[in-house]
């Protein structure tokens, strides 16, 4: 691209990976061509047939394209999915979302995600960490089978120490230095979606249920009674 001012403006401010990369510039044609303008000022007013800019400028819209984003740390199905007491998942989540093997919530029996919090990747097939998951909850559904389990629940105590584990793994990385804001941090700033370390780390870490780090009750009692 020629045009300084314009490679100026589409020069990022941060450093590369702090936000999802975009691998293509076929969009450079379109940005560079003659009847197009680049406007990286705010929005600051729309009007019934043109939209006014923080600059002051106002200028005459047929289409407005909301590119803003989606839902990453906030899911909206949390609303819909309560636990003990009748807490939703949202409430349990307002402090950012926590998890054990990011496939297991304290306070939730025999629920269990896939793609869940620090799942995410962004340099490999998400399939890779879904079969590692899969795996992992396979085993739990095997346990409990085994077992004569009727509930399987993970405990706080697990989930303090993933949460633990995600945070340390997470310093110094381009998403929490990188000078940005993104999809991939919550509102706290803490990582909460994407998976901070190699995957076949990832894979190890689910291979087979971590036993240890849940409570059952047999299907054979009321479920006062809780075999650790």
């Amino acid at each position: 691209m020629r045009d300084p001012k314009l490679r100026a403006a589409l020069t990022p401010d941060y450093t590369i990976g702090c936000k999802r990369i975009l691998i293509s510039n076929d969009y450079f044609p379109a940005v560079a061509a003659p009847n197009a303008e680049l406007v990286t000022a705010g929005i600051a007013e729309v009007r019934p047939h043109s939209i006014v800019t923080t600059d002051g400028v106002e200028r005459p819209t047929d289409t407005i394209v909301l590119a803003t984003g989606f839902h990453v740390t906030d899911l909206p199905i949390a609303e819909k999915i309560r636990g003990r007491g009748g807490r939703s998942l949202a409430e349990v989540w307002a402090d950012g979302m926590v998890t054990n093997r990011s496939a297991a919530v304290a306070g939730f029996p025999n629920l269990f995600l896939l793609v869940g919090p620090n799942v995410g990747v962004g340099h490999t097939s998400m399939v890779y960490m879904i079969e590692s998951q899969v795996a992992y909850v396979d085993d739990a559904l095997r346990t409990m089978e085994a077992e004569g389990l009727e509930v399987l629940e993970t405990t706080p105590e697990a989930q303090d120490v993933y949460r633990q584990l995600i945070a340390e793994k997470s310093k110094g990385t381009v998403w929490l230095a990188g000078g940005c804001a993104s999809w991939y941090l919550d509102e706290h700033g803490h990582n909460t979606t994407l998976w901070p370390d190699f995957t076949f780390r990832f894979r190890k870490l689910t291979k087979k249920l971590d036993r240890e780090n849940y409570v059952g009750i047999p299907a054979s009692t009321t479920g006062e009674e809780v075999a650790a």
